[in-house]
């Protein structure tokens, strides 16, 4: 009688654990999917993709080894607008990619949402109009950094402003924007 009593414990046991363990996993599903639909839901939350360019704000900003006041300096920049490409993110820290490759950490605020580009290689003719033929307006020399206005995804040229001047530039004569990127 003991012996069948014991199996009936037993059993019993293994019926209430395994409806625990099932409990537990539903509510923990649950607990998710309410989680990532609310995510969802929530209008306020500004998705940004990752990988984007932007701009430097100021004058002098500081290149940390990580993301916090606590990590040391590894490069000062001294080139408002220039462009860099945001890598990573962590709080208000934005890991960022300069032109030359050059990786680090940046506040946040010092940086700017302007599109700018940088003149890469040699000397680059900015275009009236967007094709080869089209009437020189300047010679942009290496490094010289200017404002994107617009850049259509069908096409390999975008539209500048630098020093006064207004013209169209090739994708591949500058850096600051991805191959099919659209800027309006």
């Amino acid at each position: 009688m003991s012996n069948h009593l014991e199996h009936t414990k037993t059993f019993s046991f293994l019926i209430a654990a395994s409806f625990m363990v099932f409990l537990a996993s539903t509510l923990q599903r649950a607990s998710i999917a309410n989680s990532l639909t609310h995510k969802a839901k929530t209008p306020s939350q500004k998705v940004k993709t990752l990988h984007r360019f932007v701009s430097l704000r100021s004058n002098k900003v500081n290149l940390r080894a990580g993301p916090g006041v606590r990590y040391p300096v590894n490069w000062v920049y001294k080139r408002r607008y220039l462009p860099v490409e945001i890598i990573a993110e962590f709080e208000n820290w934005r890991k960022i990619r300069d032109v030359q490759g050059t990786q680090g950490w940046i506040h946040q605020a010092m940086l700017s949402s302007r599109r700018m580009f940088i003149v890469i290689g040699k000397m680059r003719t900015l275009r009236k109009h967007g094709y080869r033929k089209s009437r020189a307006v300047a010679q942009l020399e290496n490094n010289v950094i200017g404002e994107l206005k617009k850049c259509p995804s069908s096409s390999g040229w975008c539209q500048i402003t630098v020093g006064g001047h207004k013209g169209w530039l090739p994708r591949v004569d500058f850096w600051g924007v991805y191959a099919k990127e659209t800027i309006k």
